[in-house]
């Protein structure tokens, strides 16, 4: 056998010729390090730093500029050409101010007053500040929300509506704007059972910094009980949309389901109740709204004042007179609005009070009455009248509009609706 000696000649001479071979023809089996690429020096010509800074309560914006530094910015000159009012900034408000590395001096200032805007000022090489104002994209696209209710809307669209889908509040005003949306023919505190369900089509708006909020919504659909009710938004021409049925009637009604905004009810209309302060069961006239103190107490429908003042066990007491011999009373209150008396015309959704527990009353509530001739009615038994129609010219246009809306109802996947006037 050949000794590990002996192969050692043959092969260096095999390696050596191999490598003249390449070196003749300019060709490696391996990458030079002289071809391989390098990337060109990282150099920082304006080296900085963020510092964050927020607006706190009973501060101006001046405030925090002069914390951070900033001099010579003119605020009053700034922001009248940029159109923005500096009182109007509310506490909370965060600001980010970017510092010179070397110096450490604010070159930058930058916040974002509303979600539509962002304002930033900069100092020129001068010393010399400038501002403008940076507009903000928000994308639109269209959402069907939906669920079933076990307790009440709120938790239903918690339990139903992902955070990426809408955040909290965003969920919390969608709800409130249901409500209002259906204020006509839904009182929300109380008409609203386990096992109802709803659903809506809404459109939603991501900015280009990928914050989530809902515009508007476009239809709704509840189903109480053996009962549905819909609504539509639709335009007449130019003007400014409203909420209309199936049949093209607006849901607009004479009557608000409702005179608080939709709260839980402490006590319902009843013939016989047991009071809790008086200590005997006697009749209950009308329906009790628990609320916070200061709730705003909204005038059902437009009127004339009859009486604005301290009624007995009504404690604060306004009473009004609407047509066909209809008389609503709202009792409790912790104050009357400023100014009304009687004989005064109020509107439909007029504050005309606010929640308080004056006269016989062991808390903040609203009582309110429904008196038809001078009796006592439960208002869910009285009919309220149909709303306006619209015109037979109108109607294959909203039919159009309330069939896609329909469709829309019953998909979950985003969409985008024919489009509907501001």
């Amino acid at each position: 056998m050949m000794s590990r000696r002996a192969l050692r000649l043959p092969l260096a001479i095999t390696v050596l010729g191999l490598a003249v071979t390449f070196a003749v023809q300019g060709e490696w089996p391996w990458i030079r390090l002289s071809d391989v690429p390098t990337a060109r020096a990282i150099v920082v010509h304006d080296p900085f730093r963020v510092v964050r800074d927020t607006l706190q309560t009973g501060e101006s914006v001046s405030t925090v500029l002069a914390r951070q530094g900033v001099v010579g910015l003119n605020l009053t000159s700034i922001a009248s050409k940029l159109r923005i009012d500096p009182r109007r900034i509310r506490a909370g408000l965060e600001f980010f101010v970017r510092r010179d590395a070397t110096t450490d001096e604010p070159t930058h200032v930058e916040f974002r007053p509303s979600p539509e805007q962002r304002v930033r000022f900069v100092r020129t090489s001068a010393g010399e500040w400038l501002g403008e104002t940076v507009p903000i994209f928000w994308a639109t696209d269209t959402i069907r929300v939906g669920a079933g209710i076990e307790t009440n809307l709120y938790a239903a669209l918690d339990r139903e509506v992902s955070e990426a889908t809408l955040d909290h509040d965003e969920r919390v005003r969608l709800v409130n704007e249901l409500a209002d949306v259906n204020e006509w023919t839904v009182d929300f505190t109380r008409d609203i059972q386990p096992g109802d369900r709803f659903a809506a089509v809404v459109e939603r708006q991501v900015s280009e910094e990928g914050e989530v909020r809902f515009g508007r919504i476009l239809a709704s659909e509840l189903v109480l009980g053996d009962k549905t009710l819909s609504a539509f938004r639709f335009g007449k021409g130019d003007g400014p949309t409203s909420f209309y049925d199936r049949d093209g009637k607006a849901l607009k009604r004479a009557f608000l389901a409702s005179p608080v905004e939709f709260r839980y009810i402490s006590s319902g209309f009843s013939r016989a109740r047991f009071h809790p302060v008086l200590g005997i069961t006697r009749r209950h006239e009308g329906i009790d709204y628990a609320a916070i103190t200061g709730t705003p107490v909204r005038s059902a429908a437009d009127g004339t004042v009859l009486r604005a003042g301290y009624g007995g066990g009504y404690g604060n007491l306004v009473e009004v007179r609407h047509r066909d011999g209809i008389t609503t009373r709202y009792g409790h209150l912790s104050r009357i609005a400023v100014g009304l008396r009687s004989g005064m015309h109020v509107v439909q959704g007029q504050v005309i009070g606010r929640v308080g527990m004056t006269g016989l009353a062991t808390g903040p509530h609203l009582h309110y009455e429904f008196r038809v001739n001078g009796v006592a009615r439960d208002p869910r038994s009285v009919k309220n009248e149909a709303g306006a129609p619209l015109p037979s010219n109108m109607l294959a246009s909203f039919r159009a509009q309330r069939d896609l809306l329909l469709q829309l109802l019953g998909r979950r996947s985003p969409v985008t609706p024919a489009p509907l006037a501001e």
